[in-house]
């Protein structure tokens, strides 16, 4: 197989841009989802269960992690588990894997938290209007995580359909099969 493209978000971006954007990003969300279920609810906000939504709002970050695992699932042993901490203070946990991996099951890793967390969340902001401000905030929390996800979303998704992602020291690489005649 050979290279096709190399991806990495932190040398074409750069972290504090990708910060700004995905802060950008995540406040927009919560802007546009608090103001519309305002609108489509009437119901007087709660401030009950605060520990629960700050319990929830650490817990956001390693689900967010798990589901990236999920459909990874059969590459168990060719994954590598890394936390190390971000701006001295926070955990960082990454996921490497340390072999190809179909383009498909790639896309569907990198999509799976953000379908299934903030499908969980906007269910929950609409069926428990009371506390939606929670939900919102939770969801707009998510949605930052989620950037780089999507905009590696966006550049795989213009790669060959058959194609394989590697992830190393430089980002992830592309890999095309050679063409059999």
């Amino acid at each position: 197989m050979h290279c096709w493209k190399t991806i990495n978000l932190k040398k074409q971006y750069g972290f504090d841009r990708l910060f700004m954007i995905s802060a950008l990003f995540g406040t927009a969300v919560f802007m546009t989802s608090y103001i519309g279920l305002a609108i489509a609810y009437a119901t007087p906000l709660s401030d009950q269960h605060f520990l629960f939504f700050i319990l929830a709002l650490l817990a956001v970050y390693p689900l967010h992690k798990i589901l990236h695992f999920l459909p990874l699932i059969g590459c168990h042993k060719s994954l590598k588990l890394i936390i190390r901490k971000q701006l001295k203070v926070c955990p960082a946990i990454l996921l490497h894997i340390n072999e190809p991996v179909s383009k498909i099951r790639f896309l569907l890793s990198l999509a799976t938290p953000f379908l299934v967390l903030n499908t969980v969340l906007v269910t929950a902001s609409i069926t428990m209007p009371a506390y939606s401000h929670y939900f919102t905030m939770l969801l707009a929390y998510h949605c930052a995580l989620c950037l780089t996800d999507i905009i590696y979303i966006r550049n795989l998704s213009r790669s060959p359909k058959y194609s394989f992602i590697e992830e190393t020291d430089t980002g992830f690489e592309i890999l095309v099969p050679p063409i059999v005649s």
